[in-house]
């Protein structure tokens, strides 16, 4: 070596008092996955158990879901305040609701698959018992979700803990969702048999036609019930709180929840949120497409990777390049390509010009097509994914930055209700447009005009979301790199000063 050599710049020490390790993170992303399990199954085949094993028609599954999301106006601010106002306990503040809350929400996910129609066959009955079901299912999702969210900011307050809770809390989503819709395609179906118990084939493509059995779902609702209480379980003994977080005795519901309306970055990442979560659950009706248009329910496990291999590539690349560049900066950036990628799909699977030229035989979208689509939304949609919850968190932080005050369980209950509200929009308008195309629960195999209408829906709507989030976030979110630099020094010095002032008077 010469003296000329560069020297070797010296690794960064993160030395903040509240840094937190992957071991930490590693437990938050398994409680996560716990969540998942619930909620992806639910949010993916619910539907499908109703209009296909319990033969409830689709339009009154819609109308289901909007009552309960009338009950969640109400049922989700209590929660918020709920959590808000109660003080910590020995194991803090949020923790003890993963403990608490664990075990009726693994029943309530339970509850919703168990095989009603053997019972009766009265379509009112089991609409009613599906209703009953999936509100009881929706207040302990809430009752979980609100503290399993304000969670991560009591965790730590360090920037980059709180980027690697996000990326890790997405890994867990990730994850526990991938399980579930690689391994349902694969467990809940059964081949329809003619009546001489031979395999129903679909009399244009000769494939074997296959539909939804109750029992396998419960069976599989069952077992993902149990996991998610064993991961939330896990979660609790390995995490822990270590930003002080009081309970507030005069919490102002009207002022607290109008204060968040006003808010620019709030508004923004609400709206993203109802966007975010419907497409999520929009994706769901994908089921319906593989099993009417491609005729291959297989092609729910290939879709899911489709979905997920983008974040598997860029997961553990985030925290730095955030650091980089920035959360708002990625996020709307990449999130046009998810926009342009679903825009032309629309285009092109809804074009009979373009399908009899890719098809001449049945004039169809062939599957690779659409796969190939979802992999490029799923590229353009990644760091949305993977930075979601730190963004809102670092909208807590904007909050406290302008009001002095913390609101972990008010923000969450607000965000919570606005990604259900996405959820009940998705679920509701994609019931009510399957009743447009003339689906019911007896539809199998491909059904000229029914099919290309399942085909339609699929793919115009996502169009339309994906562009809103990319608008949401390159043009309407305020904070980017350097507008977070004097909240983030704002946010660190509070909590020096609260911990000194602790430290020299104990009562305090």
């Amino acid at each position: 070596m010469t003296a000329l050599a560069k020297e070797k710049k010296p690794k960064e020490i993160n030395t903040h008092p509240n840094r937190i390790g992957i071991k930490e993170a590693a437990g938050y992303t398994i409680a996560e996955a716990g969540n998942m399990f619930n909620l992806t199954y639910i949010s993916g085949y619910l539907k499908l158990f109703m209009t296909d094993v319990l033969k409830i028609p689709a339009a009154w599954a819609g109308i289901m879901l909007i009552v309960t999301r009338l009950w969640d106006c109400i049922n989700d601010p209590i929660w918020g305040a709920m959590v808000a106002k109660k003080p910590p306990v020995k194991d803090g503040k949020f923790r003890p609701y993963l403990k608490w809350v664990s075990v009726p929400l693994g029943v309530s996910t339970v509850l919703c698959f168990l095989p009603y129609h053997k019972l009766t066959s009265n379509t009112v009955i089991l609409f009613v018992i599906a209703l009953v079901a999936y509100t009881f299912y929706g207040m302990m999702y809430t009752g979980m979700n609100i503290p399993f969210g304000s969670l991560a900011s009591v965790i730590t307050d360090d920037p980059k803990g709180r980027t690697l809770l996000s990326t890790f809390r997405s890994i867990g989503s990730g994850v526990g969702g991938a399980v579930v819709s690689l391994l349902a395609p694969m467990l809940i179906y059964t081949v329809r048999l003619d009546g001489s118990g031979n395999p129903m084939l679909d009399p244009q493509t000769g494939k074997v036609i296959e539909d939804a059995d109750g029992n396998k779902m419960f069976i599989f609702g069952l077992v993902m019930g149990i996991l998610s209480v064993i991961f939330y379980l896990w979660g609790y003994k390995t995490t822990k709180e270590r930003v002080p977080s009081a309970p507030d005795p005069k919490f102002d519901f009207k002022a607290t929840y109008m204060g968040l309306l006003k808010s620019r970055p709030f508004v923004t990442v609400a709206l993203a949120g109802v966007l975010i979560s419907g497409q999520l659950q929009f994706n769901s009706f994908n089921a319906y497409l593989y099993k009417n248009y491609f005729l291959n329910t297989g092609l729910g496990t290939i879709g899911t990777i489709c979905n997920y291999l983008p974040m598997v590539i860029f997961v553990l690349l985030t925290p730095k390049l955030v650091e980089r560049f920035g959360k708002k900066e990625l996020c709307g950036n990449f999130s046009v390509i998810a926009a342009g990628a679903s825009v032309l799909i629309a285009v092109l699977a809804n074009n009979k010009t373009f399908l009899n030229f890719i098809d001449p035989v049945n004039g169809r979208l062939p599957a690779w097509i659409f796969m190939v689509s979802l992999l490029l939304i799923g590229f353009g949609y990644t760091f949305v994914s993977l930075t979601c919850w730190a963004v809102v968190m670092d909208v807590i932080d904007y909050q406290e930055y302008k009001t002095g005050i913390r609101n972990e369980s008010a923000v969450y209950a607000v965000y919570t209700f606005s990604r259900k509200l996405g959820q009940t929009i998705a679920d509701g308008l994609g019931l009510f447009l399957l009743q447009w195309a003339d689906y019911s629960g007896d539809t199998y195999g491909f059904v000229e005009g029914t099919s290309q209408k399942i085909m339609l829906i699929c793919t115009v709507i996502p169009a339309v979301v994906y562009t809103g989030v990319w608008l949401l976030m390159k043009f309407g979110y305020p904070l980017d790199r350097e507008r977070l630099k004097p909240i983030y020094a704002f946010i660190r010095e509070k909590r020096e000063n609260e911990s000194l002032l602790t430290q020299e008077n104990p009562l305090v």
